[in-house]
């Protein structure tokens, strides 16, 4: 069976860091597309290496752009490169990215079969690009490979109840596999001085919290941004923010706390290692809010809303939007004690359950 996989952002080169190693070993052939979504180095190539992923076979080059604009090449180029090199047996897209999107349309006009990886999330907030692509790619699918029981529900009130696998959560083979690396902190220092150089940036003494801000609902709107670097001001304890190169130019423009340090773009088993050692994480990363609770580490999160609600039981996810007063008071609600119940476990395995589907 020839797979076609398509993927362009970070948790998607994760993910099929994982499933890419079980489809080899499965004896399926695999011919994977980069859409060039994400385009900086520290963003994207990257990750191929430090998650033992082959390089990809087509590499789109597409680059940032308006959301139909990026999204109608990456389908154009899409279409060109399958119909150059012969229609494979199926189209495999993960998360709910453009480049999600763009692999299900391009997949559905050729009528090839469509496997969704991560299908089922929803936050119910159609105004997130997120929100429209993983709606619109689950309906297209032939296959709809769900993280967790949620996640089927969802799907079963939208109608969609053929070929729903409850697979299993990738990101959670991918996280306990990965994090293993950097369990002592004197390991993680050594990698991050391999990484960025850390006596070029103020690193902070003691504890600390790691922010993450990239989603466009956070990133694209100062007055919400701003807000958001007023919560921060509130913390406790210094915070560490990798900079995501989306966030780089309201960086620039808008004063940012003291207590905050900004660095570069960090590698997966390093962010995974600091958020292991993190007193807790601020984010609006679907992600590493999962994680965060996977590692037992209590979390922020700067939206109104989140696709992992099991994350939120007894608090150890808070929801706290862009209000500064709300991000402030979460600090002070953060658990101190193992109180989280060790409960959002999705079933293990999952890649292997993803190739056994395909096969079956």
């Amino acid at each position: 069976m020839k797979i076609l996989t398509v993927v362009g952002a970070r948790p998607q080169f994760i993910k099929a860091g994982i499933v890419s190693k079980t489809l080899a070993a499965r004896g399926f052939e695999e011919i994977l597309v980069h859409t060039g979504q994400h385009y900086d180095e520290r963003m994207s190539a990257r990750f191929f290496t430090e998650l033992e992923l082959p390089s990809p076979h087509h590499h789109l080059g597409i680059g940032s752009s308006a959301h139909g604009a990026q999204t109608g090449r990456m389908m154009e180029q899409l279409e060109a490169l399958i119909l150059a090199h012969g229609l494979p047996d199926v189209m495999l897209v993960y998360g709910d990215t453009n480049s999600t999107l763009a692999g299900a349309l391009v997949a559905s006009k050729l009528r090839l079969p469509i496997a969704h990886v991560e299908a089922g999330l929803r936050s119910f907030n159609r105004a997130m690009p997120e929100e429209v692509n993983r709606v619109v790619t689950d309906h297209l699918a032939t296959w709809c490979f769900c993280p967790t029981v949620t996640a089927v529900t969802n799907l079963d009130h939208e109608g969609i109840r053929e070929g729903v696998h409850l697979s299993g959560d990738v990101m959670y083979e991918a996280t306990m596999h990965i994090a293993q690396r950097y369990t002592s902190w004197s390991t993680l220092m050594d990698a991050l001085r391999r990484d960025i150089a850390p006596d070029r940036i103020t690193w902070p003494d003691g504890p600390f919290f790691l922010a993450t801000i990239h989603r466009a609902e956070n990133a694209d709107h100062p007055e919400r941004f701003e807000a958001i670097m007023d919560g921060l001001a509130m913390s406790p304890s210094p915070i560490v923010l990798p900079a995501h190169p989306r966030i780089r130019p309201m960086l620039d423009r808008l004063s940012v706390p003291p207590t905050v340090h900004i660095i570069p773009p960090v590698g997966y088993a390093v962010m995974l290692g600091l958020v292991r050692f993190a007193s807790g994480v601020i984010t609006d990363s679907g992600g590493l809010q999962k994680e965060a609770y996977w590692l037992e580490t209590p979390c922020i999160t700067v939206r109104d809303e989140t696709e992992w609600v099991e994350t939120l039981h007894d608090g150890w996810n808070q929801l706290a939007g862009a209000d500064p007063g709300i991000i402030g008071s979460a600090f002070g609600r953060i658990p101190t004690a193992p109180t989280k119940p060790f409960g959002f476990i999705p079933p293990l395995y999952p890649s292997a359950r993803i190739a056994d589907a395909l096969r079956s």
